[in-house]
């Protein structure tokens, strides 16, 4: 990014899309009011009121347009597969709102997934290896595009209350930023990570308890598909251990919840209110407590992605740690669920 000093182009990009954003999102949220186009509550639902839905629209056209130029900028420097991952981003939007005016069915929304993570695949350099040559080139290809499908899909799941998916997007964009500084990522990759903190940070201020406006799936889904885009690159770049850790929480969140689920027999398709955090504030903390916990686990977990990529020699002690953190927050939780529970318990 050679015409900007190196403080002032991250600066730009941060303001910018953290300003875009909130602006564009008052735009949307109007919008989406005098349509009507609202998310009711329901026995499913963290929220109480009806609250319009679709301010994601916002966040991906700011990030889309910012890693657009990001890319025009950097030129032969810019992410490899760039314009193709930012299409298919697009088209999952598109597709998305859809699906949020009027219900889509589950296999058209899985095909449409998998075409874009098959492009997205498709963009990476064949000498690339996500998971460090442990696998041959199809193995490869095979289990990073498994992993990214489901990351695209338990982003969705895990955006269920009040700022949690605009926090998870600030630490995973932060960290990978800060493996510019130590000299991991290219400097393009990490300018697009910061344009999806800011966009994230423009977004927080309409999405904070009590929100004004949710993602909607127009926001999560393509959402998901560009972080975990970001954290594949990461991971081909090298960074396989802060591809993990910096979104070990929802990672671990997810899956938990849907092994518990699959083991007993349900549905693991259908919207529920069993993952960690909404059983959280199920039992008593706000939205607002909820996300600040997990905010609270995400901060250690980025230094911990730091460290295993400043040093190879700490990685396996770093993701061990990581492992901690994690088990802490759920843990934490868990346990905020069971106290709530017990206060709503009959007295005998």
């Amino acid at each position: 990014m050679g015409i900007f000093p190196p403080i002032i182009a991250p600066l730009i990009v941060l303001l910018a899309t953290a300003l875009s954003t909130c602006g564009l999102t008052w735009i949307v949220l109007r919008a989406l009011k005098h349509r009507q186009i609202l998310d009711h509550p329901n026995e499913r639902s963290s929220h109480e009121a009806p609250t319009p839905r679709g301010g994601g629209i916002a966040v991906i056209a700011v990030l889309v347009v910012a890693a657009m130029a990001i890319g025009i900028v950097a030129g032969p420097a810019a992410p490899s597969g760039l314009w193709r991952v930012l299409g298919a981003a697009a088209a999952l939007a598109c597709l998305s709102w859809l699906d949020d005016l009027r219900s889509l069915g589950a296999l058209l929304r899985l095909a449409v997934q998998l075409a874009a993570v098959a492009l997205g695949l498709s963009a990476l350099a064949e000498h690339r290896f996500v998971f460090q040559g442990l696998l041959p080139f199809w193995g490869d290809r095979v289990v990073a595009g498994l992993l990214w499908l489901w990351f695209v899909n338990l982003f969705n799941f895990m955006d269920g209350i009040d700022g949690i998916a605009g926090a998870e997007t600030v630490a995973i964009g932060l960290g990978l930023y800060l493996l510019v500084l130590v000299g991991v990522l290219p400097p393009p990759l990490g300018l697009i990570a910061l344009a999806g903190v800011g966009a994230a940070l423009g977004f927080l201020w309409w999405n904070w308890q009590p929100a004004r406006v949710f993602l909607g799936d127009v926001g999560s889904v393509p959402l998901g598909y560009l972080l975990g885009w970001l954290l594949i690159a990461a991971a081909t770049a090298g960074a396989w251990a802060a591809a993990l850790l910096l979104p070990a929480y929802y990672l671990a969140d997810a899956t938990l919840t849907l092994l518990r689920r699959a083991m007993r027999g349900a549905a693991v398709w259908r919207a529920h209110r069993e993952h960690f955090y909404q059983r959280a504030v199920q039992g008593g903390l706000s939205h607002a407590q909820t996300v600040r916990l997990i905010v609270a686990g995400n901060a250690p977990l980025i230094g911990l992605a730091v460290i295993a990529e400043s040093e190879a020699s700490w990685r396996w002690p770093a993701l061990a740690a990581g492992a901690l953190v994690v088990l802490l927050v759920l843990f934490l939780l868990n346990g905020s669920s069971a106290r709530g529970s017990a206060r709503r318990a009959p007295r005998s």
